[in-house]
């Protein structure tokens, strides 16, 4: 039987197959325990990257009228409705949208990715947007 540290992949295999049996006995419970964990961070983390990626794109789209294109429709959209499907498969996860240190976060990472694509320096520092009504709203763009 791999060992959790060895290989990953090898142990979860084995602990399905331990569960599949029903040998409940011999689960290497702790780390299950930090698996199942993990993956409720794994989709935080998600979510916050896809958001991160929407308010750069909106930030681009607000402060380089002139660039608009074709391609960042289709990003932002595309953004949208990934998270759309996100916060419906996961409910749980709405509750990060009224995180203040979570939207600080996100707005960062979207101001720093609008940044870095456009050398521009003129973005807000803070977040600026309702997050329901304009961030993830499928029917707004910024002006």
């Amino acid at each position: 039987m791999p060992s959790y540290q060895q290989d990953i992949v090898a142990w979860s295999i084995d602990q399905a197959r331990l569960i599949r049996t029903g040998r409940f006995g011999e689960l290497d419970l702790k780390h299950i325990a930090d698996e199942i964990e993990d993956v409720g961070k794994s989709e935080q983390r998600e979510l916050a990257s896809r958001m991160a990626v929407l308010i750069g794109y909106l930030l681009k789209w607000k402060y380089q009228p002139e660039r608009r294109g074709a391609s960042w429709d289709r990003t932002i959209k595309a953004q949208r409705k990934e998270l759309a499907y996100a916060l419906d498969e996961s409910p749980s996860l709405r509750g990060k949208l009224a995180e203040g240190r979570w939207i600080d976060l996100v707005w960062t990472k979207g101001v720093v990715l609008a940044v870095t694509e456009t050398g521009l320096d003129c973005f807000p520092e803070e977040c600026v947007w309702s997050v329901t009504d304009e961030i993830l709203n499928p029917l707004r763009l910024p002006d």
